[in-house]
């Protein structure tokens, strides 16, 4: 996979050279380029945001400079095997709070493209002619990490690319652990121990020292349920109850939900006394 990011602070991302990210991209896995919108200036001054057309605060990032610095990634680009492939269209991440919002699923999704570019706005955002612009040759994606605004695109940016980038293959050592992990089958993960057994007058749930595979994967199950119950019960009640067996329905109904073919949904305490 190719992702370029095309940044105001391009020493933002110097994180990527960290860890798993910056294994995967010294050992070829993952091609990563950081681009200065400011090149693409003509001034002096490098301007890269002028007042808002209708008034308002703050100010919003001109055109011209991203519609250069996009063509220039476009340019530099190989030129796809196959005329028509997905590497023909680009994918062009916008982040921002009105974008779709980013989720495991969306990670997925992105890991299975051949190439990303990240537009990393500041201010009150990008022009909006460049997201129009834009489309003739990319697939453009506004993307928002959650319900809440930032001072610009990188942070939303670092946490993308780290979330996608390890989920190509032979970027995380151990596949297994993708699998196992918070959100992957639609849960929250189970709690995890590590030795020695006893801390500080803390021991750990009997059954993991059992040795019986059976009952520690219907515990860790048991566990995730309980766990997302307790902090995300949305994701309770979009469960599939085609995709829940004996025990997991009989677990979440101990936990105060009803399990119908229709659905998931959390029972109110009178109907429980009822």
């Amino acid at each position: 996979m190719r992702i370029d990011v095309v940044s105001i602070f391009p020493e933002y991302l110097a994180a990527l050279d960290l860890s798993l990210i910056g294994k995967a991209r010294r050992e070829g896995l993952l091609q990563l380029h950081v681009h200065d919108l400011r090149d693409f200036t003509a001034d002096r001054h490098r301007t890269v945001d002028d007042t808002p057309y209708g008034g308002g605060a703050g100010m919003v990032m001109k055109p011209e400079p991203w519609a250069l610095a996009l063509e220039s990634i476009l340019a530099g680009r190989p030129a796809p095997a196959e005329s028509g492939s997905r590497a023909a269209r680009p994918v062009l991440i916008v982040p921002s709070p009105a974008g779709e919002v980013f989720n495991q699923a969306l990670a997925y999704e992105l890991a299975e493209e051949d190439h990303l570019v990240f537009a990393c706005g500041r201010y009150e955002g990008i022009d909006e002619r460049v997201l129009e612009w834009a489309a003739q040759a990319f697939t453009v994606r506004p993307v928002s990490l959650g319900d809440y605004v930032l001072n610009g695109g990188e942070v939303a940016v670092l946490a993308m690319v780290e979330a996608i980038g390890r989920l190509l293959p032979g970027v995380v050592g151990n596949p297994e652990s993708l699998v196992e992990e918070s959100h992957s089958d639609g849960l929250l993960e189970y709690p995890v121990y590590t030795k020695p057994s006893e801390w500080r007058g803390r021991g750990i749930p009997e059954v993991l020292l059992s040795g019986n595979h059976a009952r520690i994967a219907r515990h860790r199950r048991d566990e995730q349920l309980r766990r997302t119950a307790a902090r995300r019960p949305d994701l309770i009640e979009a469960l599939d109850p085609a995709g829940l067996d004996k025990a997991d329905k009989a677990t979440l109904e101990g936990l105060g939900y009803a399990v119908t073919p229709d659905g998931v949904r959390a029972v109110q305490a009178s109907e429980r006394t009822s």
